[in-house]
């Protein structure tokens, strides 16, 4: 088993930046493909960015390429997301996710999940 948990969430004013950090514990952690979705509220959880086990290969949603950057440090078994140039549609809770099975977008293919961390975009 997996146990994520994300942070670094908060406040934020349009065309500023926000770091989040999920930190993993249980199972390998380099044995998984890490993704990030947020979901605004009263909407779906969509696709944000994934990373491949070793961290060579990343896949970004187009509302998010080139302002967001996924990255991996397995020796401390923690995931990123560097969110810059954020927009008031960034607004939403932003959850950290492990898939056993390779780097995909959809929901399902995600084994195991963090409890969420907010982002507020102002504008």
């Amino acid at each position: 088993q997996v146990q994520l948990v994300e942070s670094g969430g908060g406040l934020v004013q349009a065309g500023g930046s926000l770091r989040l950090s999920c930190a993993a514990s249980g199972r390998t952690f380099s044995s998984y493909v890490m993704g990030w979705f947020r979901q605004a509220p009263g909407k779906e959880r969509v696709f944000a960015a994934a990373i491949s086990w070793k961290g060579g290969n990343t896949d970004y949603a187009d509302s998010v390429k080139g302002r967001f950057t996924i990255s991996r440090d397995n020796a401390k078994n923690t995931v990123y997301l560097q969110m810059n140039s954020l927009k008031p549609e960034d607004t939403a809770v932003y959850y950290c996710a492990a898939s056993s099975q390779g780097i995909f977008r959809s929901v399902s293919r995600y084994d195991y999940w963090g409890q969420g961390t907010q982002v507020t975009v102002s504008s």
